[in-house]
């Protein structure tokens, strides 16, 4: 079985694979302590893998080394796609979701849009070609933003709201949030459906279900998507 861990800026997500399908995903808030060698005792783990925003902890890395066939992401990793990316900044996560599209729709356009800290665009075409794609300020920023940048607004905690007009300031920065970013999501992926109408579209992330619905366009709602990008990784450089 394959373990993928990925290690973001506030939580760690877990996923155990048999091969290609999902057996387990487990979610821990960091700070929170993680028995990785318990996990690994628990499942018959023979590949790993790690993606990480921040310093790997030493526990973890210490876990992952009793693994048989282990790797951690990085810029030299071999990928399952030709990455067409001009600088080495791109983030891990987005090289995991560029995979994930190319594991579920092979040899087929994919637009796969990641709603995270940011709201990331991310383009693999039918030739497996990573293009790149655009990064948007996500949910929370939005709200954190007009709250810093203005003098007497509050800092609103997000939250699902289905109303179009808000009659009172809290409800508004909550409107302007949410449909803000699905009319900003629809108007891209129109663009991108006028070069490519044969596309997918792909959303996931942990703002994905706060937005899928206010979309117009037909989107794949697909959660847990750096981990399946992590093991598609994963398995090719088995």
């Amino acid at each position: 079985m394959n373990i993928t861990i990925d290690i973001g800026n506030t939580r760690t997500k877990i996923g155990i694979f048999d091969e290609a399908d999902f057996n387990t995903v487990m979610t821990a808030e960091n700070g929170h302590p993680i028995d990785y060698d318990a996990i690994l005792d628990r499942f018959d783990i023979q590949k790993a893998i790690v993606s990480s925003t921040i310093d790997i902890p030493a526990d973890c890395i210490r876990a992952i080394e009793r693994v048989p066939h282990h790797l951690m992401l990085t810029q030299e990793t071999r990928l399952p796609f030709k990455n067409l990316y001009q600088s080495d900044s791109l983030g891990k996560d987005r090289l995991a979701l560029a995979a994930a599209a190319a594991a579920r729709f092979p040899e087929q356009d994919n637009l796969i849009i990641g709603c995270g800290t940011c709201i990331t665009f991310n383009f693999i075409n039918k030739n497996n070609e990573f293009l790149g794609g655009s990064i948007h300020p996500g949910l929370k920023m939005r709200l954190q933003a007009m709250h810093t940048f203005t003098g007497k607004l509050p800092l609103v905690p997000l939250e699902d709201i289905s109303q179009l007009i808000g009659n009172e300031t809290e409800t508004n920065l909550l409107i302007g949030a949410l449909n803000g970013a699905a009319r900003e999501i629809d108007g891209m992926t129109g663009e991108y459906l006028v070069k490519f109408p044969e596309m997918n579209i792909i959303i996931t992330g942990g703002d994905a279900e706060l937005l899928v619905n206010r979309l117009k366009n037909k989107i794949f709602a697909i959660s847990d998507c750096t981990l399946i990008g992590l093991n598609h990784i994963l398995n090719y450089n088995a």
